[in-house]
C-alpha cells in the first residue's frame, strides 16, 4: 500500500498549468497526491491545437518514464481536435455526461491499444473539461460577478438556461469564455479567469461540477490505493 501519490497532468496551456499548481495542487498535497501540470509538448505549437496524435506522445512518454506514475489529462472539450477516438460519436450526444463518457472510453480505449505494457488500465485517468475550463468559474454566480464585475443576474440565466456549469455549451459565440468576454471585456482567462477560481475555491467547484468532482474523487483515492 503506497503512502503517496505521484500525478502527471497533461494540460494544453499556461490557465490549465496555473489552476492546477495555484488552487488544485494544494489541496491534494494533504491527501498525499503530487499532482504536476505538464504542457503538452510539441515544437513550434502551443495551447489550442489538441489533436490525439501530438497528445498520444505525451501520455506513452510519462507512462513509460516512472512506472510507480499516474498520467491524467486536463484539457477543454472545445480545443478537441477531430482525430480524437469516438470524438465523433461523443459530440453526437445530447449532455455534457455522455459527452464526456463517450470520450474517455474511447481514449482510455486507445491507450491501452497503444502503450497496454505499461499498464494504463490502472494509471491513465482521462478527463476532458465540459466544455472548457471557464465553466468551473460558473460554479459560485455571485463571486464570478463582483469579480468580473458583471450583473449577477445575467449569469444566473445563463445557469438556467443550460441547467448546470459544465452543461454550457460550446459554439464559437456561446462557450464559457466567450460568454465571460462578453460579460467582461477585460477578462483574460490567465489572470482574470485563475484570480476568480482562487476566490470560488476547489469545494465549492467540485460540488456545482459533478463531472469535475468525479475526476477529483478518483484521483484522491490514488493517495490511499
Amino acid at each position: 500500500m503506497s503512502s503517496h501519490a505521484v500525478v502527471i497532468a497533461l494540460v494544453e496551456g499556461i490557465t490549465e498549468q496555473r489552476f492546477i499548481n495555484q488552487i488544485l495542487a494544494p489541496v491534494l498535497y494533504p491527501r498525499n497526491i503530487y499532482l504536476s501540470p505538464v504542457v503538452i509538448s510539441k515544437p513550434g505549437q502551443k495551447g489550442g491545437d489538441v489533436k490525439f496524435e501530438r497528445v498520444k506522445n505525451d501520455i506513452g512518454d510519462h507512462l513509460k518514464q516512472r512506472q510507480d506514475t499516474f498520467v491524467t489529462l486536463f484539457l477543454d472539450f472545445y480545443g478537441i481536435k477531430g482525430d480524437w477516438p469516438e470524438i465523433d460519436e461523443a459530440r453526437r450526444q445530447n449532455s455534457a455526461a455522455l459527452k464526456a463518457e463517450k470520450f474517455k472510453f474511447g481514449v482510455k480505449n486507445e491507450v491501452q491499444k497503444l502503450f497496454g505494457d505499461y499498464y494504463p488500465e490502472k494509471r491513465f485517468i482521462p478527463y476532458v473539461s465540459m466544455h472548457e475550463f471557464e465553466a468551473l468559474l460558473f460554479s459560485d454566480p455571485a463571486i464570478l460577478a463582483a469579480q468580473l464585475p458583471a450583473n449577477e443576474s445575467v449569469i444566473e440565466k445563463i445557469l438556467k438556461d443550460c441547467g448546470e456549469p459544465e452543461s454550457i455549451n460550446d459554439s464559437f459565440q456561446t462557450a464559457p469564455s466567450k460568454r465571460l468576454e462578453t460579460l467582461c471585456g477585460r477578462y483574460k482567462k490567465t489572470t482574470t479567469g485563475i484570480a476568480i477560481a482562487e476566490k470560488i475555491g476547489i469545494a465549492k467547484m467540485r460540488q456545482a461540477c459533478p463531472l469535475f468532482g468525479a475526476w477529483l474523487d478518483k484521483i484522491e483515492k490514488l493517495g490511499v490505493a
